[in-house]
């Protein structure tokens, strides 16, 4: 028994088949808004010390 795939998902296997730069390019744009350095641990400690709690209501002027 065949697994289903849908018409969509054929076009992009084909298509990605025909552009493999395109690959390349979605790992590149993926780095450049989702792949973050990761920080040292001074100043994961300084945002830590710096963080201001929030109140329980957010709206509440008291």
């Amino acid at each position: 028994m065949a697994m289903y795939e849908s018409d969509h998902t054929q076009w992009m296997r084909e298509w990605l088949a025909q552009h493999p730069r395109e690959l390349e390019e979605q790992k590149q744009g993926r780095a450049l808004w989702w792949d973050k350095p990761s920080r040292d641990l001074d100043s994961q400690r300084r945002l830590a010390e710096a963080r201001v709690p929030q109140k329980p209501y957010y709206y509440d002027a008291n």
